[in-house]
């Protein structure tokens, strides 16, 4: 993709709820049926959101990449100051920041349900939605096709799926990490949201 690094913006797609919920399945009694279910879930939204945001941004003259004063480059700064004031309300609110309520539900999902929440963390998520309307944006600049979004569609799906190979690969020691991955994940919820942001404005100012 043309001026964009497909991996840190796939890291930044999964980073939050989203990797939380990767890592919370994987520790359920079916692990492989319900991480599988949404992997699916992610594979589907990360398709359509990107294809939507690519057909939003092909219908507007966003102008010039080059150019800074092109109304691409507007609507990238206004996502750089949105993400800036994420991050400083996350570091204002720091000690009481708290993950989703969701999330302690998720034990429990069976396959039908993680296909749900796939979907859900990709389209309803703020930070997710900032991404894929990035990347529409740049590829709409670059006149480039909605194939040129596969690797990064691609890779969004491996993060996701990081937790269900790492079980499969190691299952014992699997087992016994992923409920401290999640807990320390839980507790430091408000620090991944800003390292999320600011990964994200350096990607869009570069």
């Amino acid at each position: 993709m043309d001026g964009l690094n497909v991996l840190p913006l796939a890291v930044t797609m999964m980073a939050g709820p989203q990797i939380m919920s990767a890592i919370i399945f994987v520790t359920t009694p079916r692990a492989v049926r319900v991480s599988l279910g949404f992997l699916t879930g992610v594979a589907v939204a990360t398709t359509v959101g990107t294809a939507i945001t690519l057909g939003l941004a092909s219908l507007l003259d966003l102008g010039d990449p080059g150019d800074s004063g092109s109304a691409g480059k507007i609507i990238q700064y206004v996502l750089v100051a949105l993400l800036a004031a994420a991050a400083i309300k996350n570091w204002v609110r720091r000690e009481t920041v708290q993950p989703p309520t969701w999330l302690g539900t998720l034990m429990s999902a069976g396959p039908a349900q993680a296909l749900k929440v796939g979907l859900l963390v990709i389209l309803l998520m703020p930070s997710d939605i900032i991404v894929m309307l990035t990347v529409g944006t740049n590829l709409s600049q670059a006149d480039a096709n909605f194939a040129a979004a596969l690797p990064f569609i691609g890779a969004t799906v491996l993060i996701a799926a990081l937790p269900l190979l790492f079980l499969l690969a190691f299952h014992h020691r699997a087992v016994a990490a992923m409920p401290h991955v999640r807990d320390w994940m839980n507790t430091h919820s408000w620090l991944i949201n800003i390292i999320v942001c600011a990964i994200f404005i350096v990607l869009i100012l570069a």
